[in-house]
């Protein structure tokens, strides 16, 4: 079984119901192949710029290679993707040559940002690196609490103020207490509000200019933390915080809720954020270390519906 199996297990079983149907009897790839890849790349929600260019480059290949069976196609579709999706080789989830390594966690509430955080730290915490979390979503009682709880379990430290305290001023404290405790990793959360990209923008540019104050060449990493059962929402989403603020890397999370899979694929390509984690179920184990090879391999297997 794949690592990502259980997160596109739904999406996998949609793509090739729709694709199975229009295959069957068939000795080439034509015109009605196509259209039903098209249709299931589509209703994976991987987008219609992405779809296209996965569609175009396959017409060619099927022009030059023709066709055999679906197990040929279903390499080439693997093929295509995978190209799409950046390099081979994993990327480095956190540097510890940077100590300590500082992260910025961004995203719109109910993303599943707050979790993601207290997951991080307990991945952190198992490797036996110390981690203080910043709670400067200090908007959402709810949030704090939650930090709270998962840094208990994580055995990490968390640095929090009262509600409405300044954020800047608690990611400042967060990072001062890293260094000063030797930490190896900070996690600070941030707002999750869209409610006006100037204000968010003023925000996370405090944010970063105190921590370095402490830090000079932090945060290492913003993380924007997308639901991956949301579809397009989640394009917007990265399109609003990449006007907003530097991203630097992705974590897709509740991959396991839909067939919306394809749309990990659809936001690589369009805006050339490098994933490094996704999220594929509730438990604590449930948030894996991206790679695109296992991904790829495990959207597109066949012998899930034969």
């Amino acid at each position: 079984m794949g690592i990502f199996d259980k997160g596109v297990k739904k999406t996998n079983l949609n793509f090739f119901q729709k694709l199975g149907r229009a295959i069957t009897g068939k000795s080439r790839v034509d015109d009605d192949v196509l259209d039903a890849l098209e249709e299931a790349l589509l209703s994976s929600d991987m987008g219609v710029d992405t779809t296209l260019k996965v569609i175009e480059n396959i017409e060619d290949r099927v022009e030059k290679d023709k066709y055999v069976d679906m197990e040929e196609l279903t390499a080439i579709i693997r093929d295509e993707i995978a190209n799409l999706m950046g390099p081979d080789e994993p990327l480095q989830p956190f540097d510890f040559t940077k100590k300590p390594y500082v992260m910025l966690i961004v995203g719109v509430n109910g993303v599943g940002k707050t979790t993601t955080i207290g997951k991080l730290a307990a991945m952190l915490g198992k490797q036996g690196k110390k981690v203080v979390i910043g709670a400067a979503d200090t908007f959402r009682a709810a949030a704090v609490d939650q930090l709270s709880v998962w840094a208990e379990r994580a055995g990490a430290d968390i640095v929090k103020q009262p509600m409405g305290a300044d954020p800047a001023a608690v990611a400042f404290d967060t990072v001062k207490s890293a260094v000063a405790k030797g930490a190896d990793v900070v996690l600070i959360d941030t707002a999750g509000r869209l409610h006006n990209r100037v204000d968010l923008m003023n925000e996370l540019t405090k944010i970063r200019n105190v921590i370095r104050r402490v830090v000079p060449d932090a945060p290492h990493e913003v993380l924007l933390v997308l639901d991956g059962s949301t579809g397009q929402n989640a394009f917007i989403q990265a399109k609003e915080f990449a006007r907003a603020t530097d991203v630097t890397a992705l974590a897709v999370t509740k991959l396991d809720g839909s067939a919306k899979g394809g749309v990990v694929v659809g936001i690589v390509d369009q805006f050339q954020f490098p994933i490094k984690f996704l999220g594929i179920g509730e438990g604590v184990e449930d948030l894996k270390v991206f790679d695109k090879k296992e991904f790829v391999e495990d959207l597109f297997k066949l012998e899930d519906i034969q």
